[in-house]
């Protein structure tokens, strides 16, 4: 080989002499040869991938044309020397006699003129390469070809220098030409060249004009991070997405392959299927029957569905094992690409110890020349570059992947959640689906960051093996044996913390079950004075949560332990078994630092596997619940015809339909046609498939058999109104184009006039979630409204009349829905429980039971005395009440809207209005009381509870939000958050962990020190025997420093986690007593998620992350301290760098800092959208399927993740660009240490050269760390200081004070109103303006008028604190008294009937005052004690969580019971009768009159029968006057009411 090389050189190829001189240099041929061939072959292997994109054409730059220009410079010059060789041996000049040029001189130029044609077409096809801006490839070509030629650079010079005279001129000149034009190549090759299109693009996205130079060191963010630094960052400051990373462009690509995977799978799970298989009989799905029992019906039901449950996860019914290779396959780009870095990055991580260990022996070596110390050096800092490079690469690339797996699902679940069917709706709640999409989708976001250390931790393992082999031999076996037996011991510690973490997460649920009921009955806390006994319950749960913590911080101390003892441990075992083995072994420096910086790459492989293997096992169980729900079945798209040729606008044919596959059917054999523009009613008892009905002419029930057809569209108002939390205006048009006159006849049918000037800004004004901030009937007419905007031409109405004042209704039949209305040429079909409006419609359809039984003119079917007159008799008492009012109020045009009455189905104060599916699913599941009294009014939904409307009407005059945005701190955390949290810790505890670490880290560098004296006597021994004594010392206080770092570090950690603990009891602590005591306004303008968000997220922050990342901070701040103080210890020059660079750290890590602090908080904050907006979504699935807006739903969810993707990409940015400057800095630190340990070589022994430069190439990661850590705890403070806000809220007046009342009061219950006036806050107008007036002891008192009659009973509470004047009661001014004093004797029925998740007995009675007899006699009273009796447990049943086991009427009968216990002397019944049937209502009644007749009873009411027994009633018109009558007839009654 050499031999050719030499004849094609002409000159001699190798020569070993060369570079054992002070002052190397390498052949001519080398140069001419491999130096030439290297960069030409990389050339050659990039074009083809060049040349796979000639597409379009595109503009010429000025840019191009010069490197263009240059290239053909090139060209020419390689011509040049081409033509010059030939004249010289074949010109007219030349001497035939004389010895021809060799062949390189040929060839050479050949391969020079080809290569640079080559790079004339790649710059052409990056030109054309859309949206390109330079060539990665072309850079590196240049930059190879300008090092590979340097060495003939200076062989030339020193030839010349030598020889004083230039012995080949041309080829000189020419050498140099194309030297420098190379230079300028290369110098262009960086620069982008900007075409205008990516100009406009990069005006939002810097990144499209990022050259590859920049992409690597991620110099394109730097705008960013100064932005972030001058000032917090806000959502409107980031950049737009890469198309590539768009929701659309993602989602896409993953659906077209789901449907692939996901037809193969639906295959092979139907040829299982079709395997013969036993099955035990056909399964019953327990047929929704009512029964009287209902609970022992509950329990049987469950024990079903578990069996089912156990049936259905046995037989896995759902296609499975398609989620994964649809992930790969989508984005297998970049997992291939992230594969190869990997690989690239793992190979290179070897390189270090070798070269260390090369610079170990050549400061052994003095014989050795200078030069090579340089170059091991400057070797040290191109590979720690290049792995910092292509580290950051692979790292950029996983969370890009992770983030766009994450996109995907997310889409993907809500996509489905649109289409689901009733089947598998069934299977998961609105909460279960919603964590499928944060939860579910953020874990496997999370595992494909790791993913390719699947393969990359074992090669790592057996690439750091095979080295340390060579390095030790056999004794190797011993330190690796060490770390195989701390996989099982950190795996049983893991289990373990699992358990204890799945116990926690038991008591966090619990406690945050009892948080949640108390936000949701706050305000029937305040009325009874309960706090301190829920108080206590969520105290004692938090203790047994604090001890189970403090267990799982031991149980960690222990792995902390047993992690900082192993480096130690498995370098004494090799190390003594090294030494002990032979006495020819002698451990010298290169072998120990080696080994060193071997395990330290081996300790990272080995401490991931455990976590791997752990994360996949969460991911797997992820994996299912995501594909269970992705393959669920789809609502049946066909079920409705849509034929327009039919005679009828809407027809069923002989239709049975079941609300699932395997329930009994809730219609049967239903018939209908209903004509084009008909107004049908449909009416029957409360659970005969009214509703059924509907859903099933949208098609949402499952058909069993029968065909459905529709003309034209769809417009629905569901039973309960969905409200979006958009404006007022935006609910009405939902995505219609604006048509002003249109949307004003609209909102005047359906009596929205009033309300708008009621709100603080008009139609723009925000509603809430849910609608809060609307009563119940203004949601229902926006719903309403929304209907008749859409203009379509069948109208399906679900009883929209039942939650708006009887009047009101009147307007709307009237104007809207009735004969003469706004949709009076539009087919109608109206369920109602309104007798009056009957006569209007032209059919009516009477259902019982689900079956139609009559159908017919509301004469023809009154005559036939069938169902239809039975339902007349139920209803028509309800309504007599009401006629002499109706008539009334027909007679005055001009009408004046009220709080509304009620009586709706579903009741849910403040629950969720979920769409009709879930709730009826709800409804047939939960029990079926209704039909015990088949002749009874439906249950009732309940008006929102008044505060909150009543602040809201008094027309907030400041225009603000009802709700404030929350506050979002921006900017550094105060630096007394951080003391709070330490104070909190306790003093004492955090200072002494703080000693024992800093001793631990001062016992590492004495056991490195050690080990580096340690290898001193294989010089000092050098060729004599090893004294045995010597070695036992080395070994013996190698191994003492080594244990004792461990029990330092346990110690610290052990007073560290008891510090944490007591600074977690505090905090919540105090959260907790605080928000009890403060006032009932900030629970109105305060979302409830808002406040569970502080006693979930944040102090779950306090309780896990804080001490974690405090913990891992000091530890990182140590270690990096420690390892810049070996460095100058070992060349003390080494603190001229340390400060630059310091400042250099400090710079870096402020502005990193102040950008990831503000993109994490962006990223939070445009999370919960998604969120809120997908929970808006499945709660009004039945509406925006009606409709048919699920694309415009669609793209709204894309817009939303995009929003949120906007914050993630740049947060995943700035950790790289974080990342790349500290590995720089590290990568320096390396360089620096290597470079002085060359220079000083004579002063130094090598045990302390390998020991500096083995603790800078660990620095790198530390350094990284320290930063992270900081920014974490930065991050995580953040809970402290949200706790904070929350504990210096402005309190409510003290519970209790010195001035106590009589025990007895108030013994008469006298009430006397003295000029009182009220505000709800200080800068709003009066409610009540100046009210006086007597109320005589046992008087019976009703309160009707339109607004200000609950707030007149919040101010006898003192729920609101007067303005002016006072209240007396029995003499006794109550502003005086302590707040529980006062509410603890009096007693109110709240309007709605708020129940706690706990016992009945503990909704009775929490402090447990009253005696077991008492509590029965009250409810028997109360007219419950045979249900209760009933119950298998009695006194002990559960209620769950809002009372949803028990009905409405049921609920309200407690409450009454709760009034029947306290035995006071003033009872306020609060519109207690609007959820209960008339029936219930007269029981209620009758107790009430019987029980409290000694007492003064105060009753607000809609209701008229529920006030005709008062002695007087009081109205509150506009609140100013007070009219009383003593009731002689209704009609004395001012009629305005």
């Amino acid at each position: 080989m050499s031999a050719a090389l030499e004849e094609y050189c002409g000159s001699i190829f190798w020569n070993a002499s060369y570079l054992e001189s002070p002052d190397p240099d390498l052949t001519i041929c080398v140069e001419r040869t491999v130096l030439v061939w290297l960069p030409l072959a990389f050339l050659w292997l990039c074009a083809p991938w060049h040349f796979t994109t000639l597409s379009a054409k595109a503009p010429l730059s000025k840019l191009y044309i010069s490197k263009q220009v240059v290239s053909g410079l090139l060209f020419l010059t390689a011509i040049a020397e081409l033509a010059l060789t030939l004249a010289e041996d074949y010109g007219p000049s030349s001497d035939s006699s004389a010895q021809k040029h060799p062949a390189v001189l040929y060839t050479n130029p050949v391969l020079f003129a080809v290569s640079w044609i080559v790079v004339m077409l790649c710059q052409e096809s990056v030109r054309r390469r859309p949206r390109a801006v330079d060539s990665g490839s072309l850079f590196v070509f240049w930059l190879l070809q300008v090092l590979c030629a340097v060495f003939q650079f200076q062989t030339l010079l020193r030839d010349a220098l030598n020889k004083e005279e230039i012995a080949d001129l041309p080829r000189f000149c020419l050498f140099y030409i194309s030297y420098g034009l190379q230079l300028i190549a290369w110098v262009l090759s960086a620069i982008a060249d900007v075409s205008p299109e990516v100009k406009r693009i990069s005006q939002m996205n810097p990144e499209a004009r990022a050259t590859f130079l920049s992409r690597i060191t991620f110099n394109w963010f730097n705008s960013m991070v100064i932005k972030g630094y001058k000032r917090p960052l806000v959502q409107e400051d980031m950049w737009d997405l890469n198309e590539k990373d768009s929701s659309q462009a993602i989602c896409q690509g993953f659906e077209d392959i789901m449907a692939i995977e996901l037809k193969k799978a639906r295959s092979s799970l139907q040829k299982k299927r079709n395997k013969p298989k036993t099955k035990d009989g056909h399964q019953n799905g327990l047929a929704k029957g009512v029964s009287q029992d209902v609970l022992v019906m509950e329990t049987g039901k469950k024990k079903e569905k578990k069996k089912k449950k156990k049936k259905k996860d046995s037989e896995s019914e759902y296609p499975n094992s398609w989620l994964v290779p649809t992930i790969a396959k989508t984005f297998k780009g970049v997992l291939l690409e992230s594969a190869f870095f990997k690989l690239i990055q793992d190979l290179l991580s070897f390189a270090s110890p070798q070269l260390l260990k090369l610079m170990i022996s050549f400061t052994q070596d003095k014989s050795s020349h200078a030069w090579t110390g340089y170059l091991y050096a400057v070797l040290l800092l191109v590979v720690a570059f290049l792995q910092s490079v292509i580290l950051q690469q692979y790292f950029q690339r996983c969370f890009i992947l992770g983030m766009k797996v994450r996109t995907a699902l997310m889409a993907a679940v809500y996509k489905k959640a649109l289409v689901v069917s009733n089947d598998s709706r069934k299977e998961s709640t609105a909460g279960e689906i919603v964590n499928l999409m944060s939860a579910d989708a953020q874990r496997f976001n999370d595992v494909t960051n790791f993913i390719h250390l699947l393969w990359s931790c074992p090669l790592q393992i057996a690439l750091a093996i095979a080295f340390l082999w060579i390095e030790l031999g056999p004794s190797v076996l011993a330190g690796l044996l060490v770390m195989v037996l701390m996989v099982p011991i950190n795996g049983w510690l893991a289990t373990k913390s699992r358990s204890f973490q799945m116990e926690n997460m038991k008591f966090k649920d619990k406690r945050m079950k009892i948080v949640n009921d108390i936000l949701n009955g706050i305000k029937v806390l305040k009325y009874y004075a309960w706090e301190s006994s829920f108080e206590a319950q969520v105290q004692e749960i938090r203790e047994q949560e604090l001890k189970v913590m403090r267990k799982f911080a031991y149980l960690s101390s222990v792995s902390t332990f047993i992690f900082s003892c192993a480096p130690a441990i498995v370098s004494l075992a090799t190390f003594a078994v090294f030494v002990s083995v032979s006495p020819d072994n002698i451990l010298d420096a290169e072998k120990a630092f080696t080994s060193i910086s071997l395990f330290n790459i081996l300790r990272f492989p080995l401490a991931m596997l455990p976590q791997l293997i752990s994360i996949m096992v969460q991911t797997a169980v992820s994996k299912k619940r995501l594909e269970k729900f992705l393959s669920g079945d789809d609502l049946d798209t066909m079920a409705i015809a849509r034929d327009d040729s039919h005679s009828a606008a809407v027809s069923m044919t002989d239709g049975t339909y079941a609300w699932e596959r395997e329930t009994e059917p809730v219609l049967k054999n239903v018939s209908l046609d209903i004509k084009p523009g008909r107004l049908v009613a449909v009416v029957g008892a409360v659970g005969s498939g009214k509703t059924s009905l509907i859903s099933a002419l949208l098609g949402e029930l499952h058909s069993l058999k029968g065909r459905i057809n529709i003309k034209g569209s769809v417009a629905f108002v569901p039973q309960q109104a969905w409200i979006q939390n958009a404006t007022l205006k935006d609910n009405v048009l939902f995505g219609s184009d604006v048509n002003e006159e249109r949307y004003r006849s609209v909102v005047e049918g359906c009596a929205l006039g009033p309300d708008l000037d009621l709100l603080p800004g008009r139609d723009q004004t925000e509603i809430g979630e849910k609608g809060i901030n609307l009563s119940g009937g203004q949601k229902q007419r926006v719903s309403l409204a929304r209907a008749v905007y859409s203009s379509a031409d069948v109208y399906f109405l679900d009883d929209p009349l039942s939650a708006v004042d009887s009047h009101v209704g009147k307007h709307l039949f009237e104007r809207v829905i009735g004969p003469k209305g706004l949709l009076k040429d539009k087919t109608r079909i109206l369920v109602t429980h309104g007798i009056s409006f009957l006569p209007y419609v032209d059919e009516i359809v009477v259902l019982v039971n689900g079956v139609v039984s009559e159908v017919g003119s509301y004469d023809g079917l009154r005559a036939s005395k069938g169902a239809f007159s039975e339902f007349l008799e139920t209803y028509g008492k309800d309504e007599s009440s009401n006629a002499n009012a109706n008539k009334a109020s027909a007679q005055e045009s001009d009408f004046e809207q009220i709080d509304m009455l009620p009586e709706g189905l579903e009741p849910q104060a403040d629950g969720s209005p979920e769409d009709i599916v879930s709730s009826t699913l709800k409804r047939e599941n939960s029990l079926r009381h209704s039909q015990r009294h088949s002749k009874q009014n439906g249950s009732v939904s309940l008006r929102k509870n008044s505060s909150v409307r009543s602040k809201k009407d008094s027309g907030d005059k400041k225009g603000q939000r009802l709700i404030e945005k929350e506050a979002m701190e921006t900017g550094r955390v105060k630096f007394s958050v951080y003391l709070q949290y330490l104070r909190s810790m306790g003093w004492c505890l955090v200072t002494w962990s703080f000693l024992f670490y800093f001793i631990q880290n001062v016992a590492i560098i004495g056991q490195n020190v050690w080990l580096s004296d340690w290898t001193d006597d294989s010089v000092e021994y050098f060729n004599t025997t090893y004294p045995n004594h010597i070695r036992d010392t080395r070994i013996g206080v190698f191994g003492a420093l080594g244990v004792a770092q461990g029990f330092l570090v346990f110690l610290g950690t052990i007073l560290l986690a008891d510090g944490s603990i007591s600074a977690s009891r505090t905090l919540h602590t105090s959260l907790l007593s605080n928000i009890l005591k403060v006032p009932m306004m900030f629970f109105d303008t305060t979302p409830s998620g808002r406040i569970v968000n502080r006693f979930a997220k944040d102090i779950f922050t306090v309780d896990e992350m804080i001490p974690m990342s405090f913990r891992s901070w000091i530890l990182c701040l140590l270690g990096v301290l420690g390892t810049l103080f070996v460095i100058c210890l070992a060349t003390p020059i080494f603190t001229a760098v340390v400060v630059p660079m310091a400042v250099i750290y400090y710079f870096v890590q402020r502005f990193y800092v102040a950008t990831s602090r503000q993109l994490r908080r962006l990223d939070s904050v445009s999370r919960s959208p998604i969120y809120s907006h997908f929970g808006e979504t499945v709660s009004g699935l039945s509406v925006i399927r009606a409709y048919g807006h699920q694309q415009r739903f669609l793209k709204q969810n894309e817009d939303t993740i995009d929003q949120n993707l906007k914050s993630v990409y740049p947060w995943i940015v700035s950790n790289r660009w974080l990342a790349m400057r500290l590995e720089s800095l590290g990568n320096l630190v390396v360089f620096f240490s290597a470079l002085f340990a060359v220079i000083s070589r004579d002063s130094l022994n090598s045990g302390l050269v390998g020991l500096s430069i083995s603790y800078a190439l660990n620095v790198t990661q530390t350094l990284n760390w320290l930063v992270r850590m900081t920014s974490e705890l930065e991050t995580n403070i953040v809970a402290v200081e949200r706790v904070r806000e929350y504990v210096e809220i402005k309190n409510e007046a003290p519970w209790i004070t010195t001035n106590h009342p009589p025990d007895d009061w108030p013994t008469d219950g006298n009430i006397h109103f003295e000029n009182y006036k009220v505000r709800y806050r200080p800068e709003l107008e009066l409610i009540l303006h100046g009210i006086t007036c007597d109320i005589q002891s046992t008087e019976k008192i009703g309160l009707v008028g339109r607004t200000g009659k609950s707030s007149l009973t919040n101010c006898l509470f003192r729920i609101i604190e007067a303005s002016e004047g006072q209240i007396l009661v029995d003499g006794i001014d109550i502003s005086t008294l302590g707040l529980h004093d006062l509410r603890s004797r009096l007693t109110i029925i709240p309007q709605d009937p708020v129940l706690f998740s706990g016992t009945l007995r503990m909704n009775l009675d929490p402090f447990e005052k009253s005696s077991d007899e008492e509590i029965w006699t009250v409810l028997e009273l109360a007219h419950l004690k045979d249900y209760v009796r009933g119950l298998p447990t009695g006194l002990q049943h559960e209620v769950s969580e809002g009372g949803e086991n028990l009905s409405v009427g049921q609920r309200q009968l407690l409450c009454l019971a709760r009034a029947l216990l306290r035995k006071s002397r003033i009872l306020i019944l609060d519109e207690a009768t609007a959820a209960v049937d008339l029936e219930t209502d007269d029981l209620i009644q009758n107790t009430i009159r019987t029980e409290f007749s000694h007492c003064t009873v105060l009753t607000i009411a809609h209701r008229l029968n529920t006030i005709l027994d008062s002695s007087r009633k009081e109205t509150n018109e506009s609140q100013k006057t007070i009219y009383r009558r003593k009731h002689a007839s209704n009609n004395s009654l001012p009629f305005s009411m």
